[in-house]
């Protein structure tokens, strides 16, 4: 069955992405473009255009050309989108690196993709040093000043006139963040001009979808470095004109401070922030009757929370769904559907192409609400993974579906739902059960803050669900026991979903997308079992 979207198809510019992002610049030049939440220092969309094109100048005169890689090693920062621009609008590739990874991983991801250049924060800076010494980078810069680094403000001494350079949107990769796909390691995912623009357009010609727009101000809490925080927060939200608030680390605390204190509008999360806004009693502290919307990606999001988030702030909480290898957005929920389908993904974009495939066979689904394998085709899916023929080969077929990796059902709507991923899908004596679906239901328990569900091992079974639990610090979750949440989820669930083992652990492993990693947890399983 193949899904395409209700939408028209769009129009995709053959433009680059700095030019596309900078498209209302001029005409909103006094306008705040970005603010740094806890300082207030904002830049304008004239301040920021003028950056981009200083900072290209710069790099043109160091000897940085096209095709060369930049590497971001930052936090969250209103100059994060002047480098990134910067550098896109002279042909150089940028790779995004979590700003936590320790010297050892950035040196791994800086060698991969051959960076050049790299510019960090003073706090980093040793691990940054340490890591440019491994992997033949040739300068590193840093946001403000710090002692063995270039000061980014060298970049912006140049004049505003960068070098033409020729630009060949469909070929010519501008985005390098790193993901692991459906398997293994973390691999540069290579996103052209063409890639990214065409995402922008696809989320721009989603009807009934209203987000990010000129009256907005947005919260850009999640990181930049990550496909969700760049694209569907950082560079729509310019290329829309809406006034974007950064934070270089997230708070809870400080998240609910920056809501009420900046009035946002639009706060683009993940399933653990929404969790916690649900759950705790600091939300009703706070004034946050600013917020017309709440969308949430990277993860699924469960009915329960997503309807419950709903009625405490009373306005729409909606899902995209998408991955790094397809710019990333592939499916949007409207934002003004006449019936709010909590815990759905959304609906396919513009120009977008979707098919449901049996896991284990291949074979097409062609029938609603059957569960599958999500492959995708379309304008965003990206060019490759770098230097990695072989992966690219097996995540791309002869036909241009790339495989996701992702299981889920479409109902007779056209709005779909992902159930979980391939390799995470637990198999009880033949029976699949998805881990996310449990999840869900574990965190409608009114002692539980947070839960992760994993396989085991088991020889009669083959496999068995086995729960790690958060409990809330409080004197009634303190006598709850694992036998009585294993009853109270078989009571909710068919027989061959029910957690067999459960655990109370400290905390739930995260990535810094939300990203439940169950990895962690079943490899900590193996070692103990």
């Amino acid at each position: 069955m193949l899904i395409t979207s209700t939408c028209p198809p769009v129009a995709i510019p053959e433009t680059t992405i700095t030019d596309f992002v900078l498209r209302h610049a001029e005409r909103l030049a006094a306008k705040p473009a970005l603010v740094d939440a806890p300082s207030g220092r904002t830049l304008t969309y004239g301040t920021l255009a003028d950056g981009i094109r200083r900072t290209a100048t710069a790099l043109s005169r160091r000897g940085f050309k096209k095709g060369d890689v930049f590497a971001i090693y930052s936090p969250n920062l209103p100059e994060y989108a002047i480098v990134f621009l910067g550098v896109a609008s002279i042909g150089g590739t940028v790779t995004t690196v979590n700003p936590l990874y320790t010297a050892g991983e950035l040196a791994k991801q800086l060698q991969d993709c051959k960076a050049r250049l790299l510019i960090t924060v003073p706090p980093f800076l040793d691990k940054a040093k340490e890591a440019a010494a491994q992997s033949g980078i040739e300068d590193v810069y840093v946001f403000g000043t710090a002692e063995g680094a270039r000061p980014f403000s060298e970049l912006l001494d140049a004049p505003p006139t960068p070098p033409r350079v020729t630009i060949h949107p469909a070929d010519d990769v501008v985005a390098l963040p790193y993901s692991s796909g459906t398997t293994g390691l973390p691999k540069g995912v290579m996103l052209t001009h063409k890639n990214l623009v065409a995402n922008l357009c696809q989320c721009q010609g989603m009807e009934n979808w209203e987000c990010f727009g000129e009256d907005d101000r947005v919260l850009a809490a999640l990181p930049f470095f990550h496909i969700y925080g760049m694209v569907v927060i950082m560079m729509l939200g310019l290329a829309n004109g809406a006034t974007i608030v950064s934070m270089p680390r997230f708070d809870f605390q400080e998240f609910l401070q920056t809501v009420q204190k900046y009035k946002l509008t639009v706060l683009p999360l993940v399933p653990p922030i929404v969790l916690g806004m649900v759950k705790s009693p600091a939300v009703e502290q706070f004034d946050l009757s600013s917020v017309r919307l709440i969308f949430s990606g990277a993860a699924p999001l469960g009915e329960d929370l997503a309807s419950a988030l709903s009625e405490k702030l009373g306005c729409p909480v909606t899902q995209g769904y998408g991955m790094t290898e397809a710019s990333p957005v592939t499916h949007l929920s409207p934002t003004r559907a006449a019936t709010p389908r909590f815990g759905s993904a959304g609906r396919v974009v513009p120009n977008t192409e979707v098919k449901l495939v049996d896991p284990a066979s291949g074979e097409p689904i062609g029938a609603p609400r059957k569960e599958g394998e999500l492959l995708m085709r379309g304008p965003q899916i990206m060019k490759g993974y770098l230097g990695r023929p072989e992966d690219t080969a097996a995540s791309i077929d002869r036909e241009g579906w790339y495989h996701t990796g992702d299981v889920g059902y479409v109902d007779e709507d056209g709005w779909f739902y992902i159930v979980d991923r391939t390799k995470e899908l637990i198999k009880y004596k033949g029976m699949q059960v998805a881990p996310a679906e449990l999840e869900a239901l574990l965190l409608t328990h009114p002692a539980i803050l947070d839960a992760a569900v994993v396989r085991r091992a088991d020889e009669e079974a083959g496999e068995i669900p086995k729960a790690f639990v958060v409990l809330k610090p409080d004197d009634a979750s303190k006598a709850t026991t694992p036998e009585a949440i294993m009853a109270w989820v078989a009571e909710r669930v068919a027989p061959h979903k029910r957690i067999r083992q459960l655990e109370f652990i400290d905390q739930i492993p995260k990535s810094a997308s939300g990203k439940i990693l169950r990895r962690l947890l079943a490899d900590t399983e193996k070692r103990t079992s």
